[in-house]
């Protein structure tokens, strides 16, 4: 007797629906509204915090897989959210090889900044098969601009003084509290940035949809667009919602293709890989955020990069290095800088990891600047998009005196002290001479450190080296042209070329270091060469980052780009 049921056809049905979710046709899904997250999270707050977020590694390895997937058809992405330049660059490379495989990419949006900026959306957008934009949306690409402020009339009314030291006249972060306006070497700067970034979206646009550059230069003046006549200039495709984008799709696709956002569809496939004896492969090193001594930790944002701890950076690369299966390194770097002697620690580090036989690596993110080159700049190939902000070889230092507005207030004070320079740091007077005399040794030396460095290990005569130094920001694309970077590309196309220098297949696997489980990282290390040294600091100060820091925390150091103010775009 046969168990009732056992011989109904829907008893299948789970079993048809696993074959069905595996081999049948997929739609791959990239909803971009609230960004990317970019690097691992630096503490389990953090993590926790992102989980539901699309992460930039999942998003180019899945477009990497269904490049050769034959049940993938489609992508269709939704792109209204915030992006940098250089990431639009990244993604703008990925769905192009897509293309170039023969899979439809859609681009949809319900506008292209309502009532604000949507250049890099549109840029992103731009680089699909199809864009199609809600009827009632606009395509704001009115360009790229910077807004600086100077506040030194209102500090001077306030009376509050600043002295600051910097090498050299580029390096402009000081200008906000000590000028009124741009000084000759500011604007040439900050004007060629702006032209640098403004012609990678004209070329980027003029090539994707077939339009003259010239034309496309018009229509960025013309901006903000309204949908009707994005159309008719031939920026979009379509005017469509949502549902009739999707019913396009899937009848391109056809009925039976499944949606799947790409994140999920790459770590599905993760998870159908046979379990097999671990393979020789890439180390991937995360450095995103500002740059300090100690542990990396939790920034004001979350998810978007924290504290980029030399402690932490330092013992994942010794750990890369131990690691047998590791055969070369790409370090990631996405940080404005900050502390020079944290910097000096991770630069050390890589200068042993190139010594041990492990090629380094890097590949520039949205930033790379100050700090962010210094501990780039020794590695055997430096890879950035052309929209990167790399450079600003320089140094600055300085405080505020306030004296002039206590003076006002009716405050004094009175101090006693064990040293000559021994209140040099405090606001409530200037430096003297002697104070003076050495925060100008200490700048000479951070800044001749820094050039004879970046000297080394680009390659170039520290006479070239000082011409494009003096604290300037690069675009990648200018710092490609004069040897600051080796070549342009992502970060897909720097682990490509790690895996060539380690004599690696293409398919070597990247294995991003340090290994640390959940437990692991709340275990106390062993000793500094422990892998849960690499551990991160747990923080909960979020957006009272700054408050913490008046309190006694680790705050910025002196390799910091300068203050590009409000870049709009």
């Amino acid at each position: 007797m046969a168990f009732k049921g056992l011989d109904s056809l829907t008893a299948l049905g789970p079993v048809r629906e696993l074959r069905d979710r595996r081999t049948g046709p997929l739609i791959l899904e990239l909803d971009l509204s609230e960004g990317l997250v970019e690097g691992s999270p630096p503490d389990p707050v953090t993590a926790l915090m992102s989980m539901r977020r699309t992460h930039l590694r999942d998003v180019l390895d899945g477009l990497r897989k269904a490049r050769t997937d034959p049940r993938v058809k489609a992508l269709v992405a939704r792109i209204n959210g915030p992006v940098g330049i250089a990431l639009a660059q990244e993604l703008r490379d990925a769905v192009a090889e897509l293309r170039a495989a023969g899979k439809l990419t859609v681009a949809w949006t319900e506008t292209f900044g309502e009532s604000g900026e949507g250049t890099p959306a549109y840029y992103l957008a731009s680089a699909f098969e199809r864009v199609c934009l809600q009827p009632s949306g606009d395509v704001g690409i009115t360009g790229f601009a910077l807004s600086e402020p100077f506040v030194k009339d209102a500090l001077d009314k306030a009376g509050i003084a600043f002295r600051f030291g910097r090498r050299a006249e580029y390096k402009t972060a000081p200008n906000m509290f000590l000028e009124t306006r741009y000084t000759s070497e500011h604007a040439e700067a900050s004007e060629r940035l702006v032209a640098s970034v403004g012609e990678q979206f004209v070329d980027g646009v003029a090539a994707s949809r077939g339009i003259a550059a010239e034309d496309v230069r018009e229509l960025v003046d013309r901006a903000p667009l309204l949908a009707s006549e994005a159309l008719e200039a031939g920026l979009v495709d379509e005017l469509c919602y949502r549902d009739e984008v999707y019913a396009r799709v899937r009848e391109a696709a056809g009925p039976d293709a499944r949606l799947q956002y790409v994140s999920r569809y790459n770590r599905a496939s993760l998870t159908d890989r046979v379990p097999r004896k671990p393979a020789d492969g890439i180390a991937l090193i995360q450095a995103q955020g500002m740059i300090r001594l100690g542990r990396s930790g939790r920034g004001p944002v979350p998810g978007q990069g924290g504290a980029v701890g030399s402690d932490t950076l330092a013992a994942a690369l010794r750990a890369a290095v131990r690691d047998p299966k590791t055969k070369a390194i790409v370090l990631r770097v996405n940080s404005p800088g900050g502390s020079y002697v944290a910097s000096d620690v991770i630069w050390r580090e890589v200068i042993l990891a190139r010594r041990a036989g492990k090629p380094v690596l890097v590949s520039m993110g949205n930033v790379a600047a100050s700090g962010g080159y210094f501990i780039a700049m020794a590695a055997d190939k430096i890879v950035a998009q052309p929209g990167t902000f790399t450079g600003s070889i320089g140094v600055y230092t300085g405080k505020p005196v306030v004296t002039g507005l206590l003076d006002r207030l009716g405050v004094g004070f009175g101090s006693a002290s064990f040293g000559d320079h021994a209140g040099m740091h405090s606001t409530v007077r200037d430096f003297t001479e002697g104070e003076w005399a050495r925060i100008n040794t200490s700048l000479d030396r951070i800044y001749a450190d820094f050039t004879s460095k970046a000297a080394q290990g680009r390659g170039l005569e520290l006479d070239k080296i000082e011409d494009l130094a003096r604290g300037r920001v690069w675009t990648g694309a200018d710092a490609a042209e004069r040897g600051l970077v080796d070549e342009l590309g992502g970060l897909d196309r720097t682990l490509d070329l790690a895996r060539r220098a380690a004599k690696l297949p293409a398919d070597a696997p990247v294995r991003s270091f340090p290994h640390v489980s959940p437990l692991d990282r709340f275990r106390p290390p062993e000793s500094s060469d422990d892998r849960t040294a690499a551990n991160t600091r747990f923080e909960a100060w979020g957006s009272l980052a700054g408050a913490a820091a008046r309190l006694g925390f680790p705050t910025a150091g002196p390799l910091v780009m300068p203050g590009y103010g409000d870049l709009r775009w």
